[in-house]
């Protein structure tokens, strides 16, 4: 449930699940997204999903904060829109040109590189929300081994379709783009797509991510 609703900026309203990051309470915040989104209220601009946060972005020529808030309070959030998500298998090659980082995860971690592959892998993820660039889903829960900090240095350019690990979270690339986290592979998957414009991202909030280990070979080859 929603702790408390403010205020924020001249056309926007920031609604608050609480401080902590969990799938429970980011459950709760996709549910009142999705109810939302599906109402299609021509008064509201943007919705922007975080992990514990909701922001409604809002037109002032045809409303106001008050009545936002006030659609908000009485919004009927239906169980039912937990339901409407879907499970995604992302095949992911770990070539050693791919995982960038897997030398300093190894020391990192204190684990061997397969080791790690075999956690990663072999772990369902929940997605908490998408952002930083357009489509990039934020992907938990890592093993609690699997926890590491940022790189100290953020790369320049990390290419596109990368797959990289920080604190509890995967995430992927959907574009080449600065970035600080922990790269261990890369998939051939599209992300994201621009030509389809009512569905651009294929992973959105509430859905499972499966990664599937793939060789060199058949990532060249891949197909989608």
């Amino acid at each position: 449930m929603i702790k408390n609703i403010s205020n924020l900026g001249d056309a926007a309203l920031y609604c608050d699940f609480g401080s902590e990051v969990n799938k429970e309470i980011n459950s709760e915040v996709i549910k009142y997204f999705k109810t939302l989104k599906n109402e299609n209220i021509d008064k509201i601009n943007n919705l922007t999903p975080s992990y514990n946060k909701l922001i409604i972005s809002y037109d002032l020529k045809k409303t106001n904060y008050k009545e936002i808030k006030k659609i908000v309070e009485n919004l009927s959030i239906s169980e039912k829109e937990n339901l409407s998500t879907k499970t995604i298998k992302i095949p992911t090659c770990c070539e050693n040109s791919y995982s960038l980082d897997i030398e300093r995860l190894e020391k990192k971690l204190k684990l061997d590189r397969e080791k790690i592959f075999d956690v990663f892998f072999e772990k369902e993820y929940f997605c908490y929300m998408t952002g930083f660039i357009a489509g990039m889903p934020f992907l938990g829960d890592l093993d609690k081994n699997m926890h590491a900090k940022r790189l100290e240095t953020p790369r320049v350019k990390v290419p596109k379709g990368s797959v990289g690990l920080t604190e509890q979270f995967a995430n992927i690339y959907t574009f080449e783009s600065p970035g600080g986290w922990n790269i261990i592979g890369n998939t051939p998957l599209n992300i994201f797509n621009s030509n389809k414009e009512k569905e651009p991202n294929l992973i959105n909030p509430g859905d499972t991510v499966i990664f599937n280990r793939i060789n060199i070979d058949e990532y060249k080859n891949y197909n989608e």
